[in-house]
């Protein structure tokens, strides 16, 4: 099943990766799990699913520094996506806490550095921030995290605003509000959504009818709800596991070709948005 490839992903500055990556949110806060987590990185890789994500807020670092030895003596082979928090996303803050990134994750650039979500400095000195930093080479690109419509409308209106590069944001079958709104408005503009939690911390994974249209595929559940995500333009899954074999399951879910009516028997099961709706946040 692994022959098939990895749909890809381009961003406006003409980037491709990976439609399916790998998360990372929860590793590094246990020293007992850290031998695990860094070999279910480093099986995705191997199978393509080269896109990590992370962030300094997990594991209070500890995530990175996973991921940091997950890809040692590969670093030209993955795309590292780290995200900076809202109180350290002043002019000074960010540059800094990108430069502890970097030291954590033992490297000398992030791909793709993210605002975590809205914090109280102005959108103006973070974009300022991340821009002298991809100035510098520190960073490729930088984008945001947890945005609504109204946010991204907003960031588009300050100086290099429009350089924003991606918006990863809670989207997964039973969170399908950014459907409504938010999706079509990024994808109009070619700014790709990254999906976190895309099977809702497992929680969907028990609805009997996403087992009954799985097992239809001899699938798993979760590759069904992965498989849901991928069908979407311009979306970025990014599940997390720290499991080599589960990473393998996943990279599976690429080879499911599922029917039109199933899809529908999905929309019923987890309906689509019909008006809009508050950005949900984990």
């Amino acid at each position: 099943m692994q022959d098939d490839p990895i749909p890809s992903i381009t961003f406006l500055d003409g980037t491709e990766v990976p439609a399916l990556g790998q998360g990372t949110w929860a590793m590094g806060e246990d020293a007992g799990h850290a031998r695990a987590e860094i070999e279910s990185l480093k099986a995705g890789i191997d199978l393509g699913m080269t896109l990590i994500d992370t962030a300094e807020m997990y594991g209070d670092g500890g995530a990175e520094e996973i991921v940091g030895q997950a890809i040692s003596g590969r670093r030209d082979e993955v795309f590292i996506v780290s995200k900076v928090y809202p109180w350290n996303a002043s002019l000074k803050g960010t540059i800094e806490a990108c430069e502890r990134s970097l030291e954590r994750l033992r490297t000398d650039r992030i791909d793709l550095y993210l605002l975590h979500w809205r914090g109280n400095y102005p959108l103006a000195e973070t974009v300022a921030a991340f821009e002298t930093l991809k100035a510098s080479g520190k960073i490729g690109a930088w984008g945001v995290s947890n945005f609504d419509t109204d946010d991204m409308e907003e960031l588009l209106g300050v100086p290099d605003g429009a350089n924003v590069a991606a918006n990863q944001v809670l989207y997964n079958l039973s969170r399908r509000g950014i459907e409504f709104d938010l999706l079509p408005w990024c994808q109009s503009r070619k700014i790709p959504v990254m999906a976190y939690s895309p099977i809702e911390q497992g929680h969907i994974l028990h609805n009997p009818e996403l087992i009954r249209i799985a097992k239809a595929y001899q699938a798993t559940p979760a590759q069904l709800a992965l498989a849901f995500l991928l069908e979407r333009d311009g979306v970025i899954v990014i599940p997390k596991t720290s499991n080599a074999e589960r990473a393998a399951e996943n990279r599976d879910c690429i080879s499911l070709d599922i029917t039109d009516d199933d899809w529908d028997a999905l929309d019923a099961a987890f309906p689509p948005p019909t008006k809009k709706k508050p950005l949900e946040m984990l």
